[in-house]
């Protein structure tokens, strides 16, 4: 177990990850905000879901993150015949020793990049349901601990939906978040051709931090402080989905789970040890909107789960700080979205998240 005084503080932290943040984005050019959610997937002990359209990067993230970490990385490029062995691996018997000798599968690293996660049948996918939330894979009875940390990055095109299975709602619940990498601008596109035009920038990609490293990360992130006003306002987002006139199927515990671990490691990179409503509200559709299921109705008049969930936290109040010393802070009106939210010490004081009706709004 790792103890207080071996873990990392939050200046390493911050440089650690300032060191891998800039390996990536030599490499996918003009998308800071999809880097900066990986790296915040990586550090809350989450899976991330990169779902665009083909040829915009989602692999190469996904192996310039696996390749900018000195870990052990395996990709499995999901198929219509891949096997559910060949993900968690077989016990092939030994003629000479005569027992039975287990053979880990492409799920035994530290990174795994599952390719076109889509392609693969419903049963080769259920694979990963154990890992990825139990971080073990069971085979004959007997359970097998997988590498710290473990993260999967999957990929999966929302276009061609030929001869595909889409993942079903309990593997979806899985991933902590999905990103949309999308198209660069054209400045971006002009620097990817000087970039990419002649060699892979992954050839020359030097790892720029361990594996023990990521691990001292995580126990710091665990650390951060999350007052209650916070968790909160985190239960209040998700349970708004669960009774959305437009939604079906509203978020899980777990995602709100998964929330309030996004936002501390949101915080602990942005340099705090405390966690703030404004953490929660810029995680809020990554995390949530994934795991949402539109109504008929909210199909035919093209509403998208991003959208409802920009829409709940329209309308969720949000928690504000009072001044020491003094009660709840008083608003006349909403205060402007450019106005900066008030600095809260590391440990809240007396009063904090006492929600008013003029609470500001994002």
């Amino acid at each position: 177990m790792t103890t207080y005084d071996e873990r990392a503080s939050l200046s390493d932290l911050t440089t650690t990850a300032d060191r891998i943040r800039q390996s990536v984005e030599g490499v996918i050019e003009g998308k800071p905000e999809v880097v900066r959610l990986s790296l915040t997937v990586l550090l809350a002990e989450g899976h991330l879901l990169i779902e665009d359209v083909p040829g915009v990067g989602k692999t190469m993230l996904a192996k310039t993150l696996a390749r900018s970490i000195d870990c052990s990385v395996r990709r499995i490029q999901f198929t219509p015949d891949l096997l559910p062995s060949d993900v968690t691996g077989v016990s092939i018997f030994d003629q000479q020793r005569k027992e039975f000798e287990f053979k880990p599968g492409a799920i035994f690293a530290q990174i795994v990049i599952g390719d076109e996660i889509n392609r693969a049948s419903p049963k080769t996918q259920s694979a990963l349901l154990e890992s990825m939330e139990e971080r073990q894979v069971t085979i004959d009875g007997k359970s097998y601990e997988l590498p710290s940390p473990f993260m999967v990055v999957a990929t999966q095109n929302p276009v061609e939906m030929e001869g595909t299975y889409p993942l079903p709602e309990a593997q979806r619940d899985r991933f902590m978040a999905r990103v949309s990498i999308g198209y660069p601008s054209p400045q971006a596109e002009l620097e990817m051709l000087d970039v990419h035009g002649g060699v892979s920038p992954l050839d020359d990609l030097q790892p720029v931090a361990h594996a023990h490293d990521i691990v001292k990360l995580v126990e710091a992130v665990r650390s951060v402080h999350v007052a209650e006003p916070v968790r909160r306002y985190a239960v209040e987002l998700v349970s708004a989905t669960r009774n959305h006139p437009d939604l079906r199927l509203g978020a899980s515990p777990r995602a709100t789970l998964h929330l309030l671990r996004a936002a501390k490691a949101a915080a602990a990179l942005a340099g705090r040890d405390y966690a703030l409503p404004d953490d929660v509200q810029a995680l809020a559709v990554a995390v949530l909107a994934h795991r949402l299921l539109p109504t008929a109705q909210a199909q035919l008049n093209r509403r998208t789960s991003e959208q409802v969930v920009t829409e709940i936290l329209q309308h969720t109040p949000v928690p504000t700080a009072a001044p020491r010393g003094a009660g709840a802070m008083p608003h006349s009106g909403p205060v402007p979205p450019s106005g900066p939210m008030p600095p809260v010490p590391p440990m809240p004081p007396a009063g904090y998240g006492q929600q008013q009706p003029g609470a500001r709004r994002l």
